[in-house]
């Protein structure tokens, strides 16, 4: 008898949340087309040196050089036998995507250059991700050419960068019915298992037990219960980076309703769950010395009889009441008790990544995630890197004059203020609850690629993730 069918629940495909295409193969006896990246400051000296056939060739095809833009040469019969891709003065992640998407099959190799290391892993890192489709619900294409892997390639390396990417694009595509608070918490368990992390949930009523109102209180309008993922792995020795990601699994905005325009993108709202997860698998994928630690508060924002209401006042684990301005500002009001958590160990180091507010996205767009910090060294350090590796933040101001906007005549808190710099006082609702001793980082995302480029497919997205990554590895490396 066929098991029956859940409409809440729908049975998806084979689906692995870390799996990666099998498209990055070892050197082989087989004939491999060869890959040429031309850089731009070398463009004009090279095209000059070729052959007229060669020059006509490309020519015809409007190719100029441009990066990330492809050309072909083809053999006797039709075959493609070369492929001429431009490239900036530094081959990044993306530069080898477009290709990838105008290939069916093949075997492809990079011909000997003067690439460096960095150059060759983003090549390999690029094909995979240019090989990245959501197959959960519908089958995808799956004949996708092959790259032979450099030897001086570090294919480790390569896959902890692709895995994140894929896990951070994997659970934010996933729709709310298949990606609720108990399912994000599964896939936390997961990576966290992988690499022998130790592990606990709270759950439903134990938040209330183990004092993390808030999160209960945002949580308590679902049928699906709220829960706080708590994992840490590495040498108590080493420095203590903490990691807090906002898992709103889908957020209808609570009694304060979204209109149906912006609640249609809502399954992203747990992004910053995503990012963290991403980073996390990163730093143990590449065993960062570091003691790392990883909380989630896992919720779905939702209107029911027990919902919490614009105008109530809940308790927070820092002992600060708050009063609900709006309902739909219920991010902060999760990560508040997780920062106050985090905060009583004294991490070296406390970053929260954050679907956070719209405001940040009127300054700064999709793209460029907005960073706050209490310490302008740390936040300069990260956009420096962030622009140097293409992964950009911007560093905003904490802006003290504005910390009124925040308070309430009957609490401590309001979760909401009318001054429109509303990703300031987001962040300075947050900045209540950590420390001032304990070095802070706050990102507020999009989360969401809006358009659809090569190598990064419509649908959840990983900004900032890179950036993160590479300053806690100048900080922290071996």
């Amino acid at each position: 008898m066929a098991k029956k069918q859940s409409a809440k629940h729908p049975q998806h495909q084979s689906f692995d949340i870390l799996e990666l295409p099998s498209v990055l193969v070892a050197e082989t006896d087989e004939k491999a087309i060869p890959l040429h990246f031309i850089k731009a400051s070398h463009y004009a000296k090279w095209i000059a040196g070729r052959a007229e056939t060669l020059r006509n060739t490309l020519a015809a095809q409007g190719w100029t050089g441009a990066t990330g833009s492809t050309a072909f040469t083809y053999d006797k019969n039709g075959k493609i036998n070369a492929v001429y891709i431009g490239a900036s003065d530094k081959v990044g992640l993306y530069t080898v995507c477009a290709l990838v998407d105008k290939v069916t099959d093949g075997l492809f190799e990079i011909t000997p250059t003067h690439l460096d290391k960095d150059e060759l892993e983003s090549i390999c890192t690029g094909w995979l991700l240019a090989c990245y489709r959501f197959s959960a619900f519908k089958s995808a294409r799956k004949d996708f050419p092959k790259l032979i892997a450099p030897e001086k390639a570090d294919a480790t390396r390569i896959n902890a960068y692709a895995h994140a990417i894929y896990l951070v694009r994997n659970l934010i595509n996933l729709p709310p019915n298949a990606l609720g608070p108990e399912a994000l918490a599964n896939a936390a368990l997961t990576v966290a298992k992988n690499f022998s992390a130790k592990s606990r949930i709270i759950e439903d009523q134990d938040l209330l037990t183990e004092n993390f109102p808030l999160i209960y209180g945002v949580g308590d309008g679902s049928e699906r219960r709220p829960r706080l993922i708590d994992f840490t792995w590495g040498n108590a020795k080493h420095p203590k980076i903490t990691l807090v990601g906002k898992g709103v699994c889908f957020d209808t905005g609570g009694y304060d309703l979204k209109p149906s325009a912006a609640m249609l993108l809502m399954k992203k709202d747990m992004g910053g769950a995503a990012m963290a997860l991403g980073v996390a698998l990163m730093v143990m994928e590449l065993e960062l010395p570091v003691r790392l630690r990883v909380l989630i508060p896992a919720v779905e924002n939702s209107v029911s009889g027990r919902a919490y209401r614009p105008s109530d006042i809940l308790n927070s684990r820092k002992g600060l009441t708050v009063e609900i301005g709006n309902t739909d500002a219920e991010g902060r009001l999760v990560v508040a008790d997780c920062l106050t958590l985090a905060c009583e160990e004294n991490p070296d180091l406390l970053i929260d990544f954050t679907t956070l507010t719209g405001a940040a996205r009127t300054a700064l767009g999709f793209e460029i995630p907005a960073l706050y910090s209490n310490n302008d060294k740390i936040a300069q350090d990260l956009q420096k890197i962030g622009i140097a590796i293409d992964d950009p933040l911007w560093h905003m101001p904490l802006w003290q004059g504005y910390k009124n906007d925040v308070t309430s005549p009957n609490a401590d808190l309001s979760n909401s203020g009318n001054n429109p710099a509303g990703s300031i006082t987001a962040a300075l609702f947050l900045e209540h609850f950590v420390t001032p001793d304990t070095p802070w980082v706050h990102l507020d995302h999009y989360a969401w690629e809006a358009s659809g480029k090569p190598g990064r497919p419509k649908g959840g997205t990983d900004t900032g993730l890179r950036a993160i990554f590479a300053y806690l590895e100048n900080q922290y490396g071996k």
